[in-house]
């Protein structure tokens, strides 16, 4: 069975309905790089103390046609997908797979060994992962505290979760928590049931609200949004591209010897950088800010992109 997002997603699952159908066909295909500017670097001088490192276990590395893809994976919100994700670039599952389905103003989709849509692994589906719980150790930091609960940054992914004093009435001293699909966040393809995702996975090329809590969050381009932008897009409603970039290697990167490992350092969301950008940004929005206006800084060092 086809994993969704295809067409019958585009039309009812993701209400994009016919306006946005429409957008994506009438429109010649094109990067939107333009409208979100890469990582901002933080001012000179900024501490060391105020950059983390992404661990190389969590750091999955994919060079395209197009260039170089560096995706925070996010354990704490979807273990499950996140070892599947490990597993499979472990196995050298995803190298030269094409990025099958791409659409404008939306995402980017890949990891069928058919290059149709209806492929997958020969491992098991998953079990779906679209919450977690988050507890006083979870490594939250708030942007901003609606009513509904607070938003903000687990790692480099914009989340949401429930408010923490809910915490007292729980159980486990937990609330749920869900990520939020902003740019650049990596979500994994399923069919109609909700435990079907396996191998499909998607980056998204732009904010997308109508999936959260509907497809699991498992990670978040730290670098390379600019080349998910750039991959050929499709002409057609269902976003199937007849002439794909590929992935040519997909590892994680602990598993690169040191030469070829890159390391991402990320404006540490602990910091009082952090907390400066987020005023900075909500000053300039006003009424209007979301969570995904904020790009967290990010520092690329080391790697040789595979040929």
């Amino acid at each position: 069975m086809t994993k969704t997002f295809l067409a019958a997603a585009v039309a009812a699952v993701l209400s994009v309905g016919a306006a946005g159908v429409a957008m994506a066909q009438s429109a010649p295909p094109q990067s939107t790089a333009a409208e979100t500017p890469p990582p901002p670097a933080p001012p000179e001088g900024t501490p060391a103390s105020e950059w983390r490192t992404v661990p190389a276990e969590n750091l999955l590395v994919i060079d395209t046609t197009k260039g170089r893809i560096l995706v925070e994976m996010i354990p704490e919100i979807a273990p499950g997908h996140v070892e599947r994700m490990r597993l499979l670039a472990r196995a050298s599952f995803f190298d030269n797979l094409k990025w099958h389905r791409v659409i404008d103003y939306f995402m980017a989709q890949t990891g069928d060994p058919l290059g149709t849509g209806d492929g997958q692994s020969a491992w098991p589906d998953l079990k779906a992962e679209f919450t977690f719980r988050r507890g006083p150790e979870t490594p939250f930091q708030p942007a901003v505290s609606p009513t509904g609960g607070p938003i903000g940054f687990l790692h480099a992914l914009p989340v949401q979760t429930q408010p923490d004093a809910l915490m007292a009435q729980t159980s486990d001293h937990k609330v749920h928590g869900w990520g939020l699909y902003c740019p650049g966040v990596a979500g994994m393809a399923r069919d109609d049931n909700p435990d079907s995702a396996n191998s499909q996975f998607f980056i998204m090329r732009q904010a997308y609200p109508s999936l959260d809590k509907r497809y699991t969050v498992w990670g978040v381009a730290v670098s390379g949004l600019d080349v998910v932008r750039s991959l050929n897009v499709g002409t057609d409603a269902s976003g199937i591209v007849a002439s794909p970039d590929m992935m040519t290697r997909v590892r994680v990167a602990s598993d690169l010897p040191e030469g070829e490992r890159p390391t991402a350092q990320v404006l540490d969301t602990a910091s009082p950088r952090y907390r400066e950008l987020v005023q900075q940004v909500r000053d300039a929005k006003g009424a209007d800010f979301s969570v995904c206006d904020v790009t967290l800084p990010v520092q690329v060092s080391g790697g040789t992109p595979a040929a």
